[in-house]
């Protein structure tokens, strides 16, 4: 146990960031999963949705550091290729 004020406080901090960020990895995680999921079903508008959320989360979780900036960028890559692959009409095309 924390034996000093100081200690203390950076227990209870370290407490708040885990739940945080288990929270954060938990809800993207399962955005992932949508995401794959629409998109082996083949429905357009549900993987179109599902592949921006997914992204999203993934973006937004980098950006709060709950996971890290290469993992988050690897996840969407790897994503982007499967959508790609197998419904070209999601993926937003660069300039």
């Amino acid at each position: 146990m924390a034996n000093t004020r100081t200690s203390t406080k950076r227990a209870r901090q370290a407490n708040d960031r885990q739940v945080r960020n288990k929270t954060v990895r938990s809800t993207t995680h399962s955005a992932l999963t949508a995401a794959v999921q629409a998109l082996k079903s083949k429905d357009l508008e549900k993987a179109k949705v599902a592949y921006k959320s997914a992204v999203r989360a993934l973006s937004k979780a980098a950006s709060k550091g709950s996971i890290p900036r290469g993992r988050a960028a690897r996840k969407v890559s790897r994503l982007t290729l499967l959508a790609k692959k197998l419904l070209p009409a999601i993926v937003p095309t660069q300039k």
